[in-house]
Order: C-alpha cells, then sequence, then structure tokens
C-alpha cells in the first residue's frame, strides 16, 4: 500500500487563491479539513465562485479569507501574510498568474497544464530562477507515489531499456464541456488533449525520463472551435517509439490506459496514476491502487517541508510543452512529421 509523504512541523501553510472555479471549489471540501493549511485570501473575476469559496471555509468553521476580484491586488495587500498560492484559473491565463507569483516571491503551486507554449514555461522557470519559489504543477499523476515508484525503478534498470510506449485516454469531453471556457482556444489553449490529455502527455513524459524526438499527428474537431479527437505518433531521443489516443468524443466517462513496454517487462498505469500492473517473468501482475484525490497539496505541503521529491517540476513543463507545441504543428500540418524543439523551444518540419 502505498501513502503519501507527511509534512513536518506544525506551522499551518498561509495559502491564497487565484481562481476559485470548479476545481477549485472540489478541492476545497477536502481541504478545509486539513489543518495544516489556512486560508488566507481568495481571488476571482467572478463573484459567484468567489462566494462559493469563501462559504465551504466559513460552512467548516474556518475564517473568512479575504476576497478580491483582481489577483495583483491580493498579492499586493496580502503579500507579507502569504506563504504560497494555488492558481486554478483557465489554461491561457495560467502564465500570467504564475509568473505574478513567483515574481513576489512566494511559492507556486498551479494547476495542470502549466502553461500553453514553449515560451510561456521559459519565462516561468527565468521567474523561478530569479526569487527561488518552490514550483510544483497540481498533476496526479507527476504527485502519485505509484509513478513514482514506477519512475524510480525504471532508473534503477530493473524494467530494462523501454522499447515503446502506447497511451489512451478518453471522456465525454465535447458534451460535458459545451460552451465552457475549455471549448474557447483563447481561453483553454487547446481541446480536448490539452485539456484531460495533458495528464496522459505529462505522466508519459515523466515515466518516458526523455524528450520526444519526432512527431506526427493529426486532429479532428468534430464540430467543434478546439480538438476533440487527436492521435499521435512518434520516436523518443532514445529510439522507443511512442502513440497517443486522445478520444474526447463518447459515452459519458473517463478513463485512461497507458502501457510501457520494456524489455524486462511491462508497466499498465493511468494517467492519473491512480492505478498500476507490473507484468514481468510471465506473471500478469496484481492491480496496485492508491487514492489520489487530495494529493496536489498534500504532496505540495511534503515538498515544501522537504520530505518528499517534487517530480511535477517546471522543467517537467517544459518537456510537456515542447511535445504540445510540436503536436499542433504537426496537426496544422496535416499530419507533417516534426522535429521536436530543443531547450529553445523551436520546433521543424521535415
Amino acid at each position: 500500500m502505498y501513502t503519501f509523504p507527511s509534512m513536518t512541523g506544525n506551522k499551518a501553510l498561509r495559502l491564497g487563491l487565484i481562481g476559485t472555479g470548479h476545481i477549485a471549489a472540489h478541492y476545497a471540501h477536502s481541504w478545509v479539513s486539513m489543518p495544516e493549511v489556512a486560508f488566507v485570501a481568495v481571488s476571482d473575476v467572478n463573484a459567484v465562485p468567489r462566494r462559493k469559496f469563501i462559504d465551504i471555509c466559513c460552512s467548516a468553521g474556518r475564517p473568512e479569507p479575504r476576497a478580491f476580484d483582481d489577483f495583483r491586488s491580493m498579492i499586493t495587500a496580502c503579500r507579507d501574510e502569504l506563504d504560497a498560492i494555488y492558481v486554478s484559473t483557465p489554461h491561457a491565463l495560467h502564465a500570467e498568474h504564475g509568473i505574478a507569483v513567483v515574481e513576489s516571491g512566494l511559492d507556486l503551486l498551479i494547476e495542470k497544464p502549466m502553461v500553453t507554449t514553449v515560451a510561456e514555461a521559459q519565462r516561468l522557470i527565468s521567474a523561478r530562477d530569479q526569487s527561488g519559489s518552490t514550483v510544483v504543477i497540481a498533476f496526479q499523476g507527476a504527485l502519485s507515489p505509484l509513478v513514482a515508484d514506477t519512475r524510480q525503478r525504471a532508473r534503477a534498470g530493473e524494467f530494462g531499456e523501454l522499447v515503446s510506449v502506447a497511451g489512451t485516454i478518453w471522456e465525454n469531453w465535447s458534451s460535458r464541456y459545451e460552451g465552457h471556457w475549455k471549448q474557447q482556444v483563447d481561453l483553454s489553449g487547446g481541446g480536448f488533449m490539452f485539456d484531460t490529455g495533458a495528464h496522459m502527455m505529462n505522466t508519459v513524459c515523466l515515466l518516458a525520463d526523455t524528450d520526444c524526438e519526432r512527431v506526427s499527428a493529426f486532429m479532428n474537431n468534430r464540430e467543434r472551435s478546439v480538438d476533440v479527437v487527436c492521435a499521435v505518433a512518434g520516436r523518443l531521443a532514445t529510439g522507443a517509439l511512442l502513440t497517443l489516443n486522445a478520444a474526447g468524443d463518447g459515452p459519458i466517462g473517463c478513463a485512461s490506459y497507458i502501457t510501457f513496454f520494456y524489455k524486462r517487462a511491462i508497466i499498465r498505469i493511468d494517467a492519473w496514476g491512480a492505478w498500476r500492473e507490473i507484468a514481468a517473468d510471465g506473471t500478469s501482475g496484481s492491480r496496485e491502487e492508491v487514492e489520489i484525490k487530495n494529493n496536489p497539496l498534500k504532496s505540495f505541503l511534503a515538498i515544501r517541508a522537504g520530505t518528499a521529491e517534487n517530480l511535477s517540476t517546471v522543467e517537467t513543463g517544459l518537456r510537456f510543452a515542447r511535445l504540445w507545441d510540436a503536436i499542433k504543428t504537426s496537426a496544422t500540418e496535416n499530419g507533417e512529421p516534426v522535429v521536436v524543439g530543443s531547450v529553445a523551444g523551436a520546433a521543424s518540419t521535415e
């Protein structure tokens, strides 16, 4: 049974929030029961979700957080009362909000995906380097102990050489989010592949443990303004091959299956790191499971306390951004192979 590392010490984390929409409210119901967190201030341009989050805090007997409609005003007014800020806003706003937090010297827990482009990732890395802030991306997969254990064992050579990776993720995303900002590219930065599919891409980036060298991608919008279906074929820098399939139109539900084919083992795991199966030595392997609902904030606390390694770093976010930029470029060019860029983030078709 895998458990999350614990935080040491008794001092509560003084937390602020930028964005109090659906996912923040979802987490709030469990986060308010964590005595190691104090909710100091919240900001959202919309008063309704802002009030909803505050009501969740007050209903749990917590002091009422200060409320702001402008995130910069919150940072300025509460800077000395805060230790960290959780950013949960539309994807295209992550860079602006995250960089502002880090430039203020506060630590940052930011929703996935970290940013929408390589250039934004590089700006956030630069700001982090200047301030020394701790930055954690709230990918459940990257913060899952099953993923961490798999990565450690793969690096130690237990499974042998990675030969191929096959990832699939699906959801009734097209109908579920019809009219939502997730289907408005100026706010979302992409469609299903960049939203729910981001979990799959990030877990693949983390466990493959290398850059993708070349990709070919196709997308189908299926009468939406953003991609709903995406298929990717690629080659990693190690020579291992990669296929990714994201289907955002289907029956109600959401699931993912990622298979890592090594020379000595086959690892099956989902994009969120909730379960894993290891087949080796002729055995199919039993399923291991771990609860992931609350792990982003719990892991953030442990990382800040120095009791857990941060696998969900800005550097991993840059690797993800390089892959996403290349996928978009190839899909725009009707599947033309694209060489994934260097650290500078350039991508070229060939």
